[in-house]
């Protein structure tokens, strides 16, 4: 996990959320959905805070966990910063797999949107769900982020030179066999587990929990900045009404594989 560690603690993202917009807002229209209308909320795995905010905005408790002293430091200061600070109960540097800082069902709801794409050993990932169910409600929902198998096999395909070392048909196969990626460069996106999209619900119906939607956070993850900028450029109102389109698309079991990332959304047995 150190590697893990010393690559948030350097990467800003924050930014990358505001780069890549189109995922933020396709979650949170799905979170905003399915949400209780009031309640203790878990951000378990939150980062900077992105989706703690906004949820601290919309009238919820949170309580944030992550596993990099950084982002947990940056949340603070974004909720003191936004005057939401008192919304929140806890800030905890804490693992997804031993969430000992938080009570059993202590949360109405709980989003874990980053540690599954990250825990490459099953029995890791068995943990973290185990944990997220322990901490949650009877009947709470849950949201998680996966990064779909299939979605990285395209991007290795056209970006060989920046993905190594998935520049080799040998280390493809062994990939699509694995889900794990490790970046043969030091200090880039790395230790990652990309799922089988027909596994994800089995997997967590397995460990309580009753799927409700799995959607594509962002059916347009190949579209580039440059490529953004001609349709933000348009209007304000053009550009919502394309988002309003990837929204509408999200729900489609034809896009999952095209999305850079999943959302689960289930809820609790």
């Amino acid at each position: 996990m150190d590697k893990i560690i010393d690559y948030y603690s350097r990467f800003d993202e924050w930014g990358r959320l505001e780069r890549e917009p189109i995922e933020f807002q396709v979650n949170w229209h799905f979170i905003e959905k399915h949400l209780p209308p009031s309640g203790h909320i878990l951000d378990n795995g939150a980062g900077p805070g992105r989706y703690a905010l906004k949820l601290a905005e919309n009238g919820y408790e949170l309580t944030i966990t992550d596993l990099t002293p950084h982002l947990v430091q940056t949340a603070k200061e974004k909720a003191l910063e936004r005057q939401v600070y008192n919304a929140f109960r806890d800030f905890h540097v804490a693992d997804a797999r031993n969430l000992q800082c938080c009570l059993d069902e202590q949360f109405h709801a709980a989003l874990m949107l980053g540690p599954m794409y990250h825990l490459q050993k099953k029995q890791d990932r068995i943990q973290a769900v185990r944990e997220l169910y322990r901490v949650t409600k009877p009947g709470g929902t849950v949201f998680i982020s996966f990064m779909p198998r299939v979605q990285h096999v395209i991007s290795s395909l056209t970006s060989p030179e920046r993905l190594k070392p998935n520049n080799t048909a040998k280390a493809l196969h062994d990939f699509y066999e694995s889900g794990c990626f490790d970046h043969a460069e030091e200090g880039r996106f790395t230790h990652a587990y990309y799922a089988n999209i027909e596994d994800i619900i089995p997997f967590l119906k397995k460990h309580g929990f009753q799927c409700i939607e799995l959607i594509a956070s962002n059916v347009a993850s190949s579209v580039n900045s440059e490529e953004w900028t001609y349709w933000k450029e348009k209007s304000p109102e053009e550009m919502d009404s394309i988002v309003q389109l990837l929204i509408q698309q999200a729900s489609s079991s034809y896009h999952l594989g095209l999305s850079s990332h999943l959302l689960y959304i289930g809820r609790k047995h």
